[in-house]
């Protein structure tokens, strides 16, 4: 019997695949995204900018999951909650940052119009929960916390 059919409109979305560096491109630890490759200076800086605008962009949007992941693993209504030092060990992060990335993803789940866009990496200008605008202090780098 053959299933039924379902409307266009409600078959799942696939997301968009990831593109990568080809495998021998990146055995090459010179070879990074070709820019290498490029010669003019006024090329290259524009290339590399439009580079670290998406990896910023991509950082930013990755933190702010991180954050959603760390509130709702911290959710007292959970049976199964973590405590921000579990939660830390598992992101690798310290217990302060991780107490911060739980405020912060309880204000993105909130629906905070101020929370969303500032993450505690700074790199956005704005205020985030670290209460600064001040990438220094921020320990969201990568590596152990």
């Amino acid at each position: 019997m053959a299933e039924p059919s379902r409307p266009r409109s409600s078959q799942r979305m696939r997301p968009a695949p990831l593109l990568f560096e080809p495998a021998e491109a990146t055995a090459d630890p010179e070879h990074f995204f070709d820019l290498e490759s490029i010669d003019d200076p006024r090329e290259l800086l524009a290339r590399s900018t439009e580079l670290t605008l998406a990896f910023r962009a991509a950082t930013d949007r990755s933190v702010e999951f991180q954050a959603l992941a760390a509130a709702q693993l911290a959710d007292p209504r959970r049976f199964d909650r973590l405590t921000p030092a579990d939660i830390a060990e598992r992101a690798e992060w310290t217990e302060d940052y991780a107490q911060k990335m739980i405020e912060f993803g309880r204000e993105l789940l909130r629906g905070d119009p101020e929370a969303s866009g500032s993450s505690p990496t700074g790199t956005t200008g704005k205020t985030g929960p670290t209460g600064t605008t001040d990438a220094t202090d921020s320990p969201a780098e990568p590596g152990p916390h």
